[in-house]
């Protein structure tokens, strides 16, 4: 039972590994290169990540240029950036591309808080299937009753520490959508 506590652990963390990528890629005020990171571009009839076609650098306040190393591949990358619907306005530069990105109004702020909070109740559910998996387990294979309690009262206490992470990965998230 020890190994399966431990696996239990290992998947409760994976989850909010998952979760904290998946909010990396939710668009704040503030810029980040990880807004860039799902949008893949058709480069020689095949679909690669934009960060391998060249180098991204943020310029304050509210732009960002990607240095495309082969000038055949601007143009892809820069309709596959329109083509994402991130919000930014693209601009052309040689062999670089410009992003610009507007301030959030309230209404695009409110959608995206809203996006938020169905991507944690998405991972919440992930945390109560895992959680019932593990009392089942539990109790298929312990016969005492005390052991039973001991261990399903150790799998809740797991359970309640992973979903406050999660709760102060929101709460962080709301707040930077909102500065």
């Amino acid at each position: 039972m020890q190994y399966e506590m431990k696996k239990f652990e290992a998947g409760l963390k994976a989850v909010v590994a998952y979760y904290i990528s998946s909010l990396g890629g939710v668009r704040t005020n503030r810029l980040t290169p990880t807004l860039l990171e799902s949008i893949r571009v058709l480069y020689f009839d095949q679909l690669v990540p934009l960060k391998q076609l060249g180098s991204i650098a943020l310029v304050p306040p509210r732009e960002m240029v990607i240095s495309v190393w082969d000038k055949s591949a601007v143009s892809a990358a820069a309709k596959a950036i329109e083509a994402a619907g991130l919000g930014f306005s693209v601009a052309l530069d040689g062999q670089a591309i410009r992003l610009s990105m507007p301030p959030l109004n309230d209404e695009r702020r409110a959608a995206l808080i809203r996006l938020v909070k169905s991507m944690t109740e998405k991972e919440r559910i992930k945390i109560r299937s895992m959680r019932d998996d593990m009392n089942k387990k539990i109790k298929a294979t312990e016969t005492d009753e005390d052991v039973v309690f001991d261990l399903k009262e150790k799998v809740q206490k797991i359970t309640d520490k992973t979903n406050e992470e999660i709760e102060a990965l929101v709460m962080a998230k709301v707040s930077e959508i909102n500065d």
